[in-house]
């Protein structure tokens, strides 16, 4: 952790003997309090933000469960750990068997590790290293292993409650936020109550997981890391490379650590970063393949991120930097992808033909300064010749791939 978190704690230490816990949740993004998002409820993750350190320029691999999820997990971007789409409900890409999952290194470095919830990466999670597989509600669960636990601890925790479908929304808060990316009317006020409830819950069960290390006497030892798998799940956010689809929460907390509290940081970085950090933190050798670099060191000065294949086969890349944005399409189809969930939302009920139009272009370049929204591209003359050394890489790999055979075989109705 760099910039701002260095100067606050003047460097973090290393140490081996505390637990590592790793909190997701689903489809929300950045939407929280803690981010500005003043009609959320969420105290406990505001508490842990005011503990440890915020992170406000995160971004996921990629805009869709799976593929991001497998990036935390292993330190690589999708078409390098075999996630280039979701690993359940008939489409069945697959982890890739040479590639370790953080489980399996932190196992192999004596911690004691524990799944709660599903993972999302594998069908098969008994192969991915985790001695330990809860079925029972996660906080519920944790509460007991922590107050027996004898050994160094490595706890991934999954929640459940912000993914889609929402349950019926109640009387919108007061000041309800409403992302500006999506079309005014009440179907916007409904669905958005409806995330910020399950916000609450979530968030409710998160107070859990904080208040059993409080109770087991383990916080202070414990280096504690929430974050989102993507943006929110709404149309033009998930499954599409603009911000509102690749923004994460990302929430460190580490008492003895030395990294500060109350610290916010405005470098960029991937959540392929996490792991990285986590293993030098624990002064676990960070394996040789891992692409992600430790939050210790400088941000970066670009993130890449990709999507492949989610409902159907749909490749893009981009690159993204403080002021520029640029997308690479490599398939021409709707302006955006709407999963099967979101169309059900009231909002794209109401509102079909703003999404099912032709995509603007092959190529897409915006000035984040000058247009935050991303709602045009004024600069597609420049785009189309201006082609980052990375997304050519990429790109020229993608092209490689027997990716299109693959594509077909996974085509199932989106869940």
């Amino acid at each position: 952790m760099h910039g701002e978190v260095a100067r606050s704690a003047g460097g973090a230490r290393v140490t081996s003997g505390f637990d590592v816990v790793l909190m997701t949740t689903h489809d929300i993004g950045r939407h929280l309090h803690c981010y500005g998002v003043k009609s959320v409820v969420s105290p406990n993750l505001d508490a842990l933000a005011g503990a440890g350190v915020r992170f406000d320029m995160a971004f996921a691999t990629a805009p869709q469960c799976s593929p991001s999820r497998a990036s935390l997990a292993t330190g690589l971007y999708p078409h390098n750990n075999g996630v280039m789409g979701l690993t359940h409900h008939g489409f069945d890409w697959e982890l890739d068997a040479s590639v370790p999952h953080a489980a399996a290194i932190f196992g192999a470095a004596g911690f004691e590790t524990h799944l709660f919830g599903g993972q999302h990466v594998t069908q098969h999670p008994e192969r991915i290293g985790f001695a330990h597989l809860h079925r029972e509600a996660a906080a519920a669960g944790v509460e007991e292993l922590l107050e027996k636990a004898e050994r160094r601890l490595y706890i991934e925790i999954n929640f459940e409650e912000t993914h889609r479908p929402y349950p019926p929304a109640g009387e919108p808060p007061a000041g309800l936020v409403i992302p500006g990316y999506l079309p005014d009317g009440p179907e916007a006020i409904e669905e958005m109550t409806a995330v910020e409830q399950t916000i609450a819950t979530m968030d409710s069960a998160v107070g859990r997981v904080l208040a059993a290390l409080d109770n087991a006497g383990r916080a202070a030892n414990a280096l504690v890391v929430f974050t989102t798998d993507h943006g929110l799940a709404m149309p033009r956010a998930k499954c599409t490379l603009y911000d509102p689809g690749l923004e994460v929460a990302l929430i460190v907390r580490w008492a003895d650590g030395g990294i500060g509290s109350g610290v916010t940081s405005s470098e960029l970085v991937s959540n392929i970063d996490v792991l990285p950090t986590l293993l030098e933190a624990c002064g676990i050798t960070i394996p040789a393949h891992v692409q992600g670099r430790s939050l210790f060191e400088a941000g970066r000065e670009a993130i890449f991120a990709e999507k492949t294949f989610h409902s159907y086969y749909d490749p893009m890349r981009c690159i993204r930097t403080r002021r520029h944005k640029y997308i690479r399409n490599f398939e021409t189809s709707f302006a955006v992808e709407v999963p099967g969930d979101v169309q059900q939302g009231a909002i794209f009920r109401a509102n079909p033909a703003r999404y099912s139009a032709d995509r603007p272009s092959v190529v897409e370049l915006y000035n984040l300064e000058t247009d935050p929204s991303k709602a045009r591209s004024p600069h597609r003359d420049i785009a189309s010749r201006w082609r980052p050394r990375s997304v050519v890489d990429r790109s020229t790999c993608l092209r490689r791939l027997p990716i299109r055979s693959l594509a077909q075989r996974r085509y199932a109705p989106d869940p």
